[in-house]
């Protein structure tokens, strides 16, 4: 059973991610010309375009994308609480479990988008690469706080690692 449980909310897991970094890169104002924008953008369409025609976008934020985003949050909750409990908690327990996944989502897609950022940089710096440059539409606004207090040593830029440390940080304090 356990091993079930494990299948059915990585996959869960691995959908929230993909609206999360669709909702994620909309306030970024990332370049949705990029392939992998593009492909996030196939993936998450099909329930984004229905919630769209009856959820009309608030200003400049989609509100059919953040829908989506909870609605896959309570689904993956409903079902991973169903499979491993014996026990059917309150609506106040639900909300504050959804609320929890989608922080901790959050938290997880920008600790692994400014590790795979700071590989890249590390890897081919200066080079062009279209995941390299939607990761940096993505995380370089949280970076430039910590650039701004740790200047960079000998030429290298330690900010990715105190912004990882801070972000895991935030994750332990929210289990």
């Amino acid at each position: 059973m356990n091993a079930l449980i494990y299948i059915v909310q990585t996959l869960l897991s691995l959908v929230l991610f993909a609206f999360m970094a669709r909702v994620l890169l909309q306030f970024a104002r990332a370049d949705f010309r990029n392939p992998l924008a593009q492909a996030i953008v196939k993936i998450t369409n099909p329930l984004v375009m229905p919630l769209r025609r009856v959820l009309p976008p608030i200003g400049k934020v989609d509100t059919a994308s953040i829908v989506a985003v909870i609605l896959v949050a309570t689904l993956e909750v409903v079902i991973v609480n169903s499979l491993a409990a014996y026990f059917v908690p309150d609506l106040l327990t639900w909300v504050r479990l959804v609320v929890m996944e989608i922080v901790l989502t959050a938290l997880e897609a920008y600790f692994w988008s400014i590790l795979i950022y700071a590989l890249l940089s590390m890897v081919a710096p200066g080079g062009y690469s279209p995941v390299q440059s939607l990761l940096g539409a993505l995380v370089e606004p949280i970076l430039r706080p910590f650039r701004k207090i740790i200047p960079p040593i000998a030429g290298i830029d330690f900010s990715p690692m105190w912004a990882l440390i801070a972000i895991r940080a935030l994750i332990i304090l929210l289990h």
